[in-house]
């Protein structure tokens, strides 16, 4: 895709599987099957749909999947399936390797956001992926990251981003920046104290990533809300005042877990926020 004078491309990462009722937390399983059918330990299928934007000065790379530095249980309980590498997949939809990325954005540290920030080097030890690349973390992520909540440390994982403090790569932001003219990266309370979503803005047109307040096409109506999110009133808030800006202006919309339709426009039908599939 084309916003103006940058490239747009979405990376998908892997397949893996979560619970499906933490997926959708209050909502019955009766009805969210319908949608996202689960596999017989009641996990659906999902995916990690990175984004690529290139400018006429910068590769950026927002999110970094899940990583490959997972054991064989950890693979089995994730569901993980993975046919090529990261930096495979990088190459064959963007013609660029790991070593020419020369920003990576980590909306949270989450290992499903933030995994495939480092890989395994010599002697099994992790180093960064993308040895040529400012890391750009905010701050207060950063923090909570090192020192979580009992309730969400085990989505943080310190090899996927201690390799990248000690290599000088890691650069601490603040709640709200722009890292190139019309990227835009915000936090937003929901899924976490610290999470941040992003928008690019150029030349008219608007992507939006959600990063996990809306983590795929089938959580736009109000109360399908994970059970993951610390804070559910606050995501249907953000919910509530964004996605019908989102129809209004034609964004498009970038869902990161989606695993068969990762980029949709918004439109209103009967009263609800539908997905439909986003052309150009």
């Amino acid at each position: 895709m084309q916003f103006g004078d940058y490239r747009v491309e979405v990376i998908p990462d892997t397949e893996f599987w979560l619970d499906g009722g933490a997926m959708f937390g209050v909502v019955p399983r009766v009805v969210w099957q319908r949608v996202a059918p689960p596999d017989e330990f009641n996990r659906i299928r999902l995916n990690m749909n990175c984004v690529f934007v290139e400018t006429p000065h910068e590769k950026i790379l927002i999110e970094t999947g899940i990583g490959e530095k997972w054991s064989e249980k950890q693979t089995q309980m994730y569901g993980i399936r993975r046919t090529r590498s990261f930096a495979e997949s990088l190459r064959e939809n963007t013609g660029c390797g790991p070593d020419e990325i020369t920003i990576v954005i980590n909306t949270h540290l989450h290992f499903d956001h933030a995994g495939g920030n480092t890989i395994r080097g010599k002697g099994g030890r992790p180093e960064p992926q993308f040895p040529n690349a400012r890391y750009l973390i905010s701050e207060a992520e950063f923090r909570h990251a090192c020192h979580p909540h009992e309730r969400d440390q085990a989505s943080y994982l310190d090899e996927d981003w201690q390799p990248l403090v000690d290599s000088g790569q890691l650069q601490l932001m603040p709640e709200a920046y722009v890292p190139v003219p019309g990227l835009t990266v915000r936090q937003v309370r929901g899924h976490s104290e610290s999470m941040q979503t992003w928008q690019l803005a150029r030349q008219g047109r608007t992507l939006y990533g959600f990063a996990d307040l809306i983590p795929t096409r089938h959580h736009l109506s109000p109360a399908w809300i994970m059970g993951y999110d610390l804070y559910p009133t606050e995501t249907l808030e953000f919910k509530k005042q964004l996605l019908p800006l989102a129809v209004r202006e034609g964004w498009y919309c970038l869902f990161y877990h989606d695993p068969d339709q990762p980029v949709c426009r918004l439109v209103q039908h009967e009263g609800k926020i539908l997905a439909v599939e986003a052309e150009g």
